[in-house]
């Protein structure tokens, strides 16, 4: 089939049900995207689209044609058809009988169209039996749709189509399914119209009496049409001119009377040789196919049909419609357009070189002389098919309308090539366009990934950023115990396995408690909560976050123990100074005396244990969180310090502060951190490459957090995103590997980092690295 249809289905899907739907058909279809229009796709395609539509919609099979049916009528009058289907009859009956010719006139753009074919039989009562020949079994449905749309779009009339049988029969070119239709028509009054009718008093009394004397009427013409034919017959009365064009034309109107009878001359005025002249392509035969009479062009372009009584199936085949080459076949078919090609083997052998001609026309039939008249023209669609059989324009008659056709189908058939090369370029321009939005949202993926999402679009539109302050913030940071010396002990690979493996546990804490990750330095981790956006739940994030990092780090081995590793966390709140530096790689950086206390919190800390300063623990006191007093301690470069240790929140459970689903045998409200001493897991002594963890990620609820819809469309758009810029991995550096560094140096950890944005999910963590080399 022609890309034409496969567009129109691609249409009706999406206009219905939407692009979703045409997506998921499509990839299980295995069909690409779009189709060009006047490219030929195998059939198999349509078919697979049909049927994986039936499945994925639910909807029967003659259900879903019918619907296309209609669709299609209707994407055909949008396509630039509707004035051609409109002109094709004044009646449901001549629509239907002219299909056959609109296929063929098709035929000279859709040159490899292989189209159904129509026939159509009234009854008495009014009804019609239309026939369907198609080389393509199952599609059948789609009739009553395509002619149910067209008959109340044009004719004001809805149908009713039901099958009365269905065989297959043998034809030419093998079985051809042949369906045949019961069409019965209701005409379709308007809203006003039913109304008036159904609202009047006399609609029952006058309804019959219109019904009498119409039934009165037909009577009345009946025998007004046997007293004409008795007359006729007998005497002939010979009518004025005038009398003539009285009965033609309604006076006042200008209408032609539908009782129109046509006036014949006793005989035929006009000689043997002028007819064969005057119409060149013309053959008549009988039963027996044997050939009475031909015009004097076809005899040229076929010597042998100069020999009279010749069989017609000796120099010629059918090539449409497919049938038997016998008078009963063609009797059967009268009303389609049939197209003969000569036969090569009864060529002049100077001729057989050439392409056959085929010829294009009309059958009637002639009941008095027992004989068929076949009218036709040369079917040539453009000058080069005229000049490759030695043909010119004067070998048509002047009066046939093939000469300006194939003039004008030579100018169309250009105008099609540079459609179709335009469509191409479209094609190969949208696929160009599509793959440049998919580098686009990678690049943003990536560029959000290292500073907040409302920063870099200011920086992508050239725009200032302005240094923002914060006047309370918690800010947690976090280093692997023992971390020299495990460095020591280990590979450089080893280490950064171990790095990557529990940093992507602690990525994936960020985003089920939507705090911002602002940067790792070697083992030392950096998050901090109400930035860049407020919030008045920052120390309870950071304690939940806290609490998990503390469960993930058991899931991480040791490379030289092989044991879990063991962190320290410390916490602080207080003000910030938040703000980009730089312009080449540039940071969203944090300043401020909360960050070096944070830190001292850090490095003072006890390993598993998370340390608070008096601060974060009035933010915490009566927010549900266990915690016990550490007292005062000597902080280096602050004094004397009263501090805490954070020890569980007692009304969340383990599964809710590490973003998993909670399963239904879950019972209380078990805390986190009770359970951490019998939670262990051994890990392989053979550490390979981490892979992402693929649960699903519940972020836990805040009393300012986003609502449950806004977390679904936040994850299935970054999901998006993470499909598109890929798996991505952590590589830390070495060079400046440190454990306890922090408590002696004297200075915090550069804070510069990368930027978690609000709605970024962990599989498209892009986790910034700054490695030296460990040799």
């Amino acid at each position: 089939m022609y890309g034409f249809i496969n567009t129109c289905l691609k249409s009706l899907v999406v206009e219905k049900y939407g692009e979703e739907t045409w997506e998921k058909l499509r990839l299980q279809a295995g069909v690409q995207d779009s189709f060009l229009t006047f490219e030929v796709y195998k059939d198999e395609i349509t078919m697979q689209l049909l049927d994986k539509a039936c499945k994925i919609l639910g909807v029967p099979a003659d259900m879903v044609l019918r619907e296309f049916g209609e669709y299609f009528f209707e994407f055909c009058k949008r396509s630039g058809y509707d004035h051609m289907l409109r002109t094709l009859g004044g009646n449901l009956y001549e629509f239907i009988e002219n299909l056959d010719a609109l296929h063929s006139y098709l035929s000279l753009s859709y040159q490899e169209m292989n189209a159904p074919s129509f026939r159509v039989e009234k009854n008495e009562d009014g009804s019609m039996h239309l026939h369907y020949y198609s080389d393509r079994r199952g599609l059948c449905h789609i009739v009553p749709g395509i002619i149910g749309a067209a008959a109340l779009d044009f004719f004001n009339i809805e149908l009713s189509m039901e099958i009365v049988n269905q065989t297959e029969e043998e034809e030419r070119t093998g079985k051809k399914e042949h369906i045949v239709f019961l069409v019965t028509q209701n005409p379709v009054f308007s809203y006003k119209e039913r109304n008036e009718f159904s609202s009047s008093p006399q609609y029952v009394a006058d309804s019959a009496k219109h019904i009498e004397n119409q039934q009165n009427k037909e009577d009345l013409e009946k025998g007004k049409n046997a007293v004409r034919d008795r007359g006729s017959s007998i005497c002939p009365v010979k009518k004025s001119h005038w009398k003539t064009i009285r009965g033609m034309i309604t006076l006042g109107r200008g209408k032609l009377l539908r009782g129109f009878d046509p006036v014949y001359p006793k005989s035929l005025w006009i000689d043997t040789k002028t007819f064969c002249n005057g119409l060149p392509f013309h053959m008549v035969f009988d039963k027996e196919l044997r050939v009475k009479q031909a015009g004097v062009s076809i005899q040229k372009i076929v010597p042998g049909l100069q020999t009279m009584g010749i069989c017609l199936d000796h120099y010629f085949s059918i090539v449409h419609p497919e049938v038997p080459f016998t008078i009963s076949s063609i009797q059967k078919f009268i009303n389609s357009q049939f197209v003969f090609q000569t036969r090569r083997e009864m060529m002049p052998e100077s001729w057989k070189q050439r392409p056959m001609l085929e010829l294009r026309g009309q059958m009637i039939w002639m009941e008095s002389l027992q004989c068929m008249l076949y009218l036709c023209s040369p079917l040539l669609r453009t000058l080069h098919e005229l000049e490759e059989r030695q043909m010119h324009i004067a070998d048509i008659a002047p009066h046939d309308v093939t000469r300006d056709l194939i003039l004008l189908n030579q100018q169309r058939l250009a105008e099609m090539e540079l459609s179709n090369q335009l469509e191409r370029k479209k094609e190969e321009l949208r696929i160009l366009s599509k793959h440049l939005e998919e580098e686009k949202k990678k690049t943003e993926a990536l560029l959000y990934a290292m500073l907040p999402q409302h920063v870099a679009n200011q920086l992508k539109e050239g725009k200032r950023v302005e240094a923002g302050e914060f006047k309370e913030c918690t800010i947690l940071f976090s280093d692997v115990v023992t971390f020299t010396n495990i460095c020591a002990q280990c590979e450089p690979i080893q280490i950064v396995l171990m790095l990557n493996s529990m940093y992507l546990r602690f990525d994936r804490l960020t985003t089920v408690h939507d705090v911002y990750k602002v940067e790792t330095i070697g083992d030392a981790y950096m998050v901090v909560g109400g930035v860049p956006v407020p919030v008045s739940t920052h120390a309870e994030r950071v304690a939940n976050f806290a609490l998990g990092m503390i469960i993930a780090a058991k899931d991480v081995q040791n490379p030289v123990s092989g044991n879990p590793i063991q962190i320290r966390v410390g916490i602080h709140t207080g003000p910030v100074l938040a703000g980009v530096v730089g312009e080449k790689m540039p940071r969203y950086c944090l300043f401020g005396d909360t960050v070096n206390i944070a830190s001292r919190m850090e490095s003072h800390g006890v390993p598993s244990k998370i340390h608070l300063s008096s601060s974060a623990y009035q933010c915490l006191k009566y927010k549900n969180f266990e915690m016990t007093e550490r007292g005062e301690i000597e902080v280096k470069g602050k004094g004397k310090m009263h501090t805490y240790f954070l020890i569980r929140n007692k009304a969340a459970t383990e599964n809710e502060i590490l973003g998993r689903p909670v399963k239904d045998l879950d019972s209380g409200r078990e805390s986190a951190q009770s359970i951490q001493e019998c939670r262990t897991e051994t890990i392989p002594a053979t550490q390979t490459q981490p892979e992402k963890d693929q649960t699903p990620v519940i972020a836990m609820k805040y009393i300012d957090g986003p609502t449950d819809e806004q977390n679904s469309l936040k994850r299935r758009n970054q999901a998006k995103i993470a499909d598109l810029a890929g798996k991505t991995y952590d590589s830390k550096s070495d060079g400046s590997l440190h454990g306890s560094q922090h408590a002696d140096d004297g200075s915090c950890p550069p804070n510069q980092g990368r930027v978690k944005p609000a709605t970024e999910e962990p599989r498209n963590r892009n986790i910034r690295s700054n490695f030296c080399t460990l040799l």
